[in-house]
């Protein structure tokens, strides 16, 4: 009867080993924190709990107090942007395969009972079985997983980076418009007043109905430009909001009115094109794929023939005697010798690399042509500047000497002042061109890939992995 207790007592202990295992709950997510500091010098928070929600609540409701920045604007977006909060439960995901991984198959214990039909004794069988193979592979697979963890933290981080991108364009955006809608209104102003002379002037016949009409026409279409300002104005706030998380209460946040002026020095551009191949994370995460999907064939190609090999140990009663002796099962190898499961992961592994090749001949691209947005934007901005407003400038000087010497009409003063806003609005959007190419070049610069097509506000976008390869 001894040898009866072998066998739970061996399955005990083997559950009490597995059992040891447990999941983080924020596992590798201070690797992510790292990398987004090292990068672009932000703060992130993982909300797990009351504590972690006070303390980004705390800091965001700081920053609202203020007028925004745009690193304020990202800083909060960071902080509270609840696709990003979902976002980083791919760690946990991540992080739960790799403890997977690190586990044993689970026994299987096996029960059989006999009765005889014609008389004598019921015969008791007992047996348990372990995936021997299992085990052999357990440190193959648990590169693996963990391969493809580190692949998820660079992805997150990317992600991150994604969501300050977005965060800083809509935010540049919106800082133009609120200066565009400043100089909207002194359009307004400016055509107001030029109607209200044309209406006196034509009250003494002194111009036609024809002449009237052309500057209300003028006047309503400034109406209609400032109306259309405003519109840009709330649309952009309400992009920001859904980038900042924001609602209810904390939605009178104001921002800084005016755009940075362009900095005399340019950025340097010597070798960005490598800076950005280096740095970017989701090369770095294709490495990882590469490698996990390698590792991934060898552990097929060992597999091909012989899958599962059970041992274990079986004991059976027949009369009242135990009997005990070892027992192993295996799969017969005749119909599925591996081969489709091979293919599918050499298959698997020449798509990463393809696509890791693509990505960087892409990004390569998308860098040069940051590059010269940046150069062509700071060109531009800087003639409006240095050249264009002065011009424009010295123009309604000069005509309003003319109009007190009585050499010019009121009608060529505020059009002289309607050139120069006007010029002054195409300074702006130069300036934001500007912004929103350096923005984009330092993220490029930063890790980031490049921005797609279509993107949805408040949602990081990232370029994610393809689909998950099965074990």
């Amino acid at each position: 009867m001894k040898t009866a207790f072998i066998l739970p007592l061996l399955a005990g202990g083997l559950a009490l080993w597995a059992g040891c295992a447990n999941v983080p709950t924020a596992g590798g997510f201070d690797t992510v924190e790292q990398q987004v500091n090292q990068r672009v010098r932000h703060r992130v928070v993982w909300r797990l709990g009351a504590a972690a929600d006070a303390r980004a609540d705390a800091a965001m409701q700081e920053l609202l107090q203020t007028n925004l920045t745009s690193r304020a604007a990202v800083q909060v977006a960071l902080l509270n942007n609840r696709h990003l909060q979902a976002t980083y439960e791919d760690l946990g995901v991540s992080q739960a395969a790799l403890v997977q991984a690190g586990l044993l198959k689970n026994p299987v214990f096996d029960v059989a009972v006999r009765f005889p039909t014609s008389g004598g004794s019921t015969e008791l069988e007992l047996g348990v079985a372990q995936d021997f193979l299992a085990m052999l592979y357990l440190p193959l697979r648990k590169q693996v997983a963990a391969e493809e963890f580190a692949s998820a933290q660079l992805r997150v981080t990317q992600a991150v980076l994604a969501t300050a991108g977005d965060a800083q364009r809509v935010f540049y955006r919106l800082q133009a418009d609120t200066q565009l809608r400043a100089m909207w209104e002194q359009v307004a102003r400016s055509t107001d007043a030029s109607l209200e002379v044309a209406k006196r002037l034509r009250a003494a016949g002194n111009i036609t109905e024809l002449a009237l009409a052309h500057e209300q026409a003028l006047h309503e279409e400034a109406k209609l430009d400032l109306q259309s300002a405003e519109s840009r104005i709330a649309n952009g706030r309400e992009r920001l909001n859904a980038l900042m998380g924001l609602w209810g209460r904390n939605l009178q946040w104001q921002i800084t009115p005016r755009l940075p002026d362009v900095p005399t020095a340019a950025m340097p551009l010597d070798a960005v094109e490598s800076q950005a191949i280096a740095r970017n994370l989701e090369l770095a995460a294709r490495r990882h794929d590469v490698r996990a999907a390698l590792k991934r064939l060898g552990i097929n190609r060992a597999e091909a023939l012989l899958p599962e090999l059970e041992a274990g140990a079986v004991t059976e009663r027949d009369g009242g005697h135990w009997s005990v002796g070892p027992a192993v099962a295996f799969p017969l190898p005749l119909f599925d010798q591996g081969q489709a499961r091979v293919a599918t992961a050499a298959a698997r592994l020449r798509r990463h690399q393809q696509t890791y090749h693509a990505q960087a001949v892409d990004l390569r691209a998308a860098t040069r042509a940051a590059s010269r947005r940046l150069l062509d934007a700071r060109r531009r901005a800087v003639h409006y500047r240095d050249v264009v407003l002065p011009l424009h400038d010295r123009i309604v000087q000069r005509t309003m000497l003319q109009y007190n010497a009585m050499q010019k009409g009121v009608f060529a003063v505020l059009l002289a002042k309607r050139q120069a806003i006007a010029a002054g609005q195409a300074y702006v959007e130069s300036q934001h061109d500007y912004w929103s190419a350096r923005g984009e070049l330092e993220l490029l610069l930063q890790g980031a890939s490049p921005k797609p097509a279509t993107a949805v506000a408040g949602a990081p976008q990232i370029q994610s992995s393809t689909p998950k390869d099965t074990h």
